[in-house]
């Protein structure tokens, strides 16, 4: 298992180049050798053609002399004698059918030690010998000729000291230039790999260079290779929710500072108003009273934070179930009749909701944020409506309709922003954190669902769809 890891660490640790000249060096490497032995045999083939067509060449020369003369032995040593004429490093022994020797060129006394074996009444390529006798290396052919009613059995032989010492040369000659050949297209490939790679060194000193205050900065894939323009696409693109998110980190810790400042203040003025002179117990006890509550504000938006950040990391589970959900906003709405009467405001359900597969006490505090926030900005006299019902996707369509004054066209898409404030006269309200409606649009997407707004003169709603099908439950995960 270690010397497993060890191979898969160091395949993976490999530099680009490095790996581009192995895999390309053993290509090159055998496409060397292969060629140089496929050189050498083609070498060998061709000299030992050469050699057959002129052993060959020597058979008839012989069976000539034997057919133009006679029994005398005298006449055919003289005439055996010219078969070879003009012919170089030829030996050769013809004997008769009852083995006496009838000629025996000069030089070729190691031909008697040779056997008549697999005689040939005509000579073939594929017949052609090889024998090491001694220090020296033949090539030869043993054929059976029929010349005037007489056979005779005849070896010839050519020595290959000329060849063996040009194929030793040239073999070496050839590996050197083969050698040669390797490290010039090894030397050009490494300068090619290198070339090849300057576009990819560019492009890693650029994303080098870019700091947290240049997350502006795109790089710009025309100026790249095809093969890195893909890559310089998705940098940019990453590049791209890196600075958004560093723009919303920006933003919320100064929404932060600036949403603890308040009752930070708050808290501090009056305490700094209380110990200039003495006051009575009932003032202490107001002042505690006052405490608390931007305390316990504090607390709720600090809680709330806490939440958006375990939703923000996935840490939060939904327990979902099947909820009649019906009920649950006729159940929210009576919790809310006492607030909304107060303030002279009606609170109307329309349409019938089926069951879904959702978390009860997550969906409740998304809809009780819904509903809160319509009551504080409608007037008074008004009524809010929460109209039910399906469409054809499977889905629920839920919508909290209140009349009011309008939101901008421009804030619609930023509203479930944290701390987001559309202006002053919608943000006025001491109970408000700015965290509700992004509770809100975070719990509705944890169940696969989405949320939207839409103000015009007569009237905001906020919408909201949440799956209906059983197997959308096995999709509820926190975005």
């Amino acid at each position: 298992m270690r010397l497993k890891a060890m191979t898969r660490f160091n395949l993976g640790q490999l530099s680009l180049t490095l790996r581009l000249m192995m895999f390309v060096g053993t290509a090159i490497a055998l496409s060397l050798i292969v060629s140089g032995f496929l050189v050498l045999k083609s070498v060998k083939n061709h000299f030992a053609e050469q050699d057959y067509e002129e052993l060959v060449v020597v058979l008839e020369s012989i069976k000539h002399q034997l057919n133009s003369i006679d029994a005398d032995t005298a006449k055919v040593q003289q005439a055996l004698s010219k078969a070879v004429s003009g012919h170089h490093g030829i030996f050769f022994r013809v004997d008769t059918v009852n083995g006496k020797q009838l000629f025996l060129s000069k030089g070729a006394e190691f031909l008697e030690r040779l056997e008549y074996e697999q005689k040939l009444e005509s000579a073939s390529r594929e017949q052609l010998k090889k024998w090491q006798i001694g220090n020296g290396l033949y090539r030869g052919l043993i054929a059976e000729l029929s010349v005037n009613g007489q056979t005779y059995n005849v070896i010839t032989a050519m020595d290959m000291a000329f060849h063996k010492q040009f194929l030793d040369k040239f073999t070496i000659k050839m590996w050197l230039m083969m050698l040669a050949i390797g490290i010039v297209t090894m030397s050009a490939t490494w300068f090619g790999i290198y070339q090849g790679h300057r576009p990819l060194k560019s492009l890693s000193t650029k994303i080098r260079n870019i700091q947290t205050n240049q997350l502006d900065e795109r790089l710009n894939p025309d100026d790249l290779p095809i093969e890195l323009r893909d890559l310089a696409l998705s940098f940019n693109e990453m590049l791209q929710h890196v600075e958004e998110g560093f723009e919303r980190l920006s933003n919320f810790s100064a929404d932060i500072a600036h949403e603890l400042r308040t009752p930070l203040t708050n808290i501090i003025t009056q305490n700094q108003v209380m110990v200039v002179q003495h006051r009575s117990s009932d003032e202490y006890r107001e002042l505690l009273y006052s405490n608390l509550e931007e305390l316990e504000r504090l607390a709720k938006m600090v809680s709330q934070m806490l939440w958006l950040a375990q939703s923000d990391n996935k840490l939060i589970k939904p327990a979902a179930k099947f909820i009649n959900l019906n009920q649950e906003v006729k159940e929210l709405l009576e919790f809310f009749e006492a607030l909304a009467s107060e303030k002279n405001i009606k609170l109307i359900q329309e349409g019938e909701l089926p069951r879904i597969y959702a978390d009860r006490d997550l969906l409740r505090r998304a809809i009780s944020n819904l509903i809160s926030n319509a009551i504080r900005h409608t007037p008074s006299g008004k009524a809010i409506r929460v109209v039910a019902s399906a469409n054809q996707q499977d889905k629920i369509q839920l919508d909290f309709i209140n009349p009011g004054k309008p939101i901008p066209g421009q804030h619609l898409t930023k509203v479930f922003d944290r701390f987001y404030r559309v202006d002053p006269s919608r943000s006025e309200h001491p109970d408000g954190t700015g965290l509700g409606l992004a509770i809100t649009k975070s719990i509705i997407e944890a169940h696969g669902g989405n949320i939207s707004v839409d103000s015009n003169l007569q009237q905001t709603v906020f919408t909201i769809w949440l799956p209906i099908n059983e197997s959308d439950k096995t999709t509820i995960e926190l975005a």
